[in-house]
């Protein structure tokens, strides 16, 4: 998936944890684990909104795009 879901770094430099955000942003720890670990299909933009609020950041400091391999593409 060439886009690449970044909330551990902020999750680390805001020095939270993952039951603290999931609450704070009010989705199941569940659900954030499948957005953090870049299984979604798609996010909210509710839910990014919130994500940058409880944060403090923008939506690029979570989300970027990455090219994916030639090669693998085929």
């Amino acid at each position: 998936m060439p886009i690449a879901v970044d909330i551990d770094v902020m999750l680390a430099r805001r020095k939270m944890s993952v039951g603290e955000l999931a609450d704070r942003v009010g989705i199941t720890p569940a659900n954030l684990a499948v957005l953090k670990n870049g299984r979604a299909k798609a996010v909210r933009f509710a839910t990014l909104a919130a994500l940058c609020e409880v944060l403090d950041c923008q939506p690029g400091d979570l989300l970027r795009w990455e090219a994916e391999d030639a090669a693998a593409a085929g």
